[in-house]
C-alpha cells in the first residue's frame, strides 16, 4: 500500500465514523420519541480489486440501516385514541385524509392519535390513521388486503347513528296464579314496552294484564302510546303436569294478524301503520310469559330497532375494531384498523414523521387483521416507546469517537511521512 493509499484509507475511516456518529446522534435525540426505530451505521471494508491474493485495501464505508423489527416498551397514557402495537405490524397512515393515491400511504408505529377539527384521527406527526369502515349491517364487505385502495381515514367526530324501526318484541315475565279465579278479580297489572318509530322516535306500548274469575286465565289488552286499544288476548296457563305454569292456549282478538300456535300477534301502530310482531311465548314452553304463585314480575322486553343517536365516545379493542358508544345507549362498530405487514421490516425506507415507505427490499405489503395470524395486537390507551437504549448509544459514541481519532491520527501521520519524503530532495 502506498502512502497516498494510506491517507485515503484514513479519510474513508473519518467519513464512515462521521456517519456513525450521525446515526448515534439521531438515536439519542429520539430516545423519547414514541414508536421511533433505532438507526445504525455498519462498517464494511472496501477494496479496489475483488478476489485473489492481491487485495488492495482502500478503506471502509458505512452502510446505514434501521432496526425496525425490534419492539419498544409500552407505556400507558389513559387516552382512548392512543394506540400501541405489540408484535408485528404497522399502522397505515397518510398525509391527507382519505388519500386517493396509493403510493402516498406510509407505515408507522407512532400511535399518538387525536381527532383534528374535522374528527379525523391524526398523530403528532400530522399523519392520518387509515382503516376499513363497517357498513350499517356490521360487516366490512369485500376488501383487498394487498393494497391500500379500500382504506378510509378513521373519523370519529359528529358520527350519528340512524334510527331503525322496531319490527319485533318478545315478552317475558310472571303473573301470580293466586290472583285468578276470584269472585271479584283484582286490579290489572300494568307495564309497558319501548319501541322505535321509522323516524327513530322512542314510544311505548301499554300492556294491561287483567286477572279473570276463571282460574289460570288472564285477559291482556295492548294499547298504543295514545291509549287506544290495538288488540286483546286471553291467555290460559297450564295448571298441572310437566308444563304447569306455561301458556296453554291463546285467543287473539282485534290484532292485524295472529297465530295461537306460536303465541305471536301482529300490531299495526300509527299512521302510516308500523308493523310490529309481539311474541308472548309458544304454548307449553317457558320462553315467554309464565304463571306461578307468588309476586308479579314486571315484563322483560326484548325489542329490535333503535332511536337516532349521537356519538358520545369511542372504544378500540385489541383486534383494532373501533366502536362508537351513542347517547341512545347503543354501541356499534365503526372501523377496523388493519396492521400492515411486510416480509422484511428492516428493509423499509425511513421518511419524515417517524414513518416508513415500502421498498423492493421490504417486500409487498399485507393488511392483516390485528391478532390474526402473525399480526400483533393493538393496545388502546398506550404508546410504544422508542427502541433506543441510551446507555448502549453512549457506549457506541465513545467507541466511534476513539475510532474517529485513530483515523485522524493516520491522516496526520501520513502527512508527516509525506513531508519527510518531500525533504529527501533537499
Amino acid at each position: 500500500m502506498s502512502i497516498s493509499n494510506a491517507m485515503q484509507t484514513g479519510v474513508s475511516g473519518l467519513r464512515a465514523n462521521s456517519t456513525a456518529v450521525g446515526r448515534i446522534s439521531d438515536n439519542i435525540a429520539n430516545a423519547n420519541t414514541d414508536g421511533y426505530r433505532r438507526s445504525f451505521a455498519q462498517m464494511v471494508t472496501t477494496t479496489t480489486t475483488s478476489g485473489g491474493a492481491g487485495l488492495a485495501p482502500a478503506g471502509v464505508r458505512a452502510v446505514q440501516g434501521t432496526n425496525v423489527s425490534l419492539d419498544g416498551a409500552l407505556r400507558p397514557t389513559g387516552r382512548a385514541t392512543d394506540l400501541a402495537i405489540s408484535g408485528s405490524g404497522f399502522f397505515v397512515v397518510s398525509r391527507s385524509p382519505n388519500e386517493l393515491v396509493e403510493s402516498n400511504y406510509q407505515l408507522t408505529r407512532a400511535g399518538s392519535f387525536l381527532p383534528d377539527e374535522n374528527g379525523f384521527l391524526r398523530n403528532a406527526a400530522g399523519l392520518y390513521l387509515s382503516g376499513y369502515p363497517y357498513g350499517e349491517d356490521g360487516t366490512l364487505g369485500a376488501v383487498d388486503r394487498n393494497r391500500f385502495g379500500d382504506l378510509q381515514t378513521v373519523q370519529i367526530g359528529d358520527v350519528q347513528m340512524r334510527g331503525a324501526p322496531t319490527t319485533a318484541i318478545t315478552i317475558g315475565g310472571n303473573v301470580p296464579a293466586q290472583q285468578t279465579g276470584l269472585a271479584v278479580p283484582g286490579d290489572p297489572f300494568l307495564s309497558s314496552a319501548e319501541f322505535f318509530s321509522p323516524l327513530g322516535v322512542s314510544e311505548r306500548l301499554q300492556f294491561s294484564w287483567q286477572p279473570t274469575a276463571v282460574a289460570n286465565t288472564w285477559s291482556v289488552t295492548v294499547n298504543d302510546p295514545a291509549g287506544v286499544a290495538l288488540g286483546t288476548v286471553d291467555v290460559t296457563f297450564n295448571a298441572a303436569g310437566p308444563n304447569a305454569g306455561s301458556p296453554q292456549a291463546y285467543v287473539f282478538t282485534g290484532f292485524a294478524a295472529s297465530d295461537p300456535a306460536t303465541g305471536q300477534a301482529t300490531l299495526a301502530v300509527g299512521v302510516p301503520a308500523q308493523t310490529i310482531t309481539l311474541d308472548f311465548g309458544a304454548p307449553d314452553s317457558f320462553t315467554g310469559m309464565t304463571q306461578f304463585a307468588g309476586d308479579y314480575t314486571p315484563l322483560t322486553i326484548g325489542a329490535d330497532g333503535s332511536e337516532t343517536g349521537m356519538l358520545v365516545r369511542t372504544e378500540i379493542d385489541e383486534r383494532g375494531d373501533v366502536y362508537g358508544v351513542f347517547d341512545n345507549g347503543r354501541r356499534r362498530a365503526l372501523y377496523n384498523i388493519p396492521l400492515a405487514e411486510v416480509p422484511n421490516p428492516d428493509g423499509l425506507l425511513t421518511t419524515n414523521g417517524n414513518a416508513f415507505l415500502l421498498s423492493r427490499s421490504s417486500g409487498p405489503v399485507r393488511l392483516s387483521g390485528a391478532s390474526e395470524g402473525s399480526a400483533g395486537t393493538i393496545t388502546a390507551g398506550a404508546l410504544e416507546s422508542s427502541n433506543v437504549e441510551v446507555a448502549q448509544e453512549l457506549t457506541d459514541l465513545i467507541q466511534t469517537q476513539r475510532a474517529y481519532s485513530s483515523n485522524a491520527k493516520i491522516v496526520t501521520t501520513v502527512d508527516e511521512m509525506l513531508d519527510e519524503t518531500m525533504r529527501l530532495k533537499r
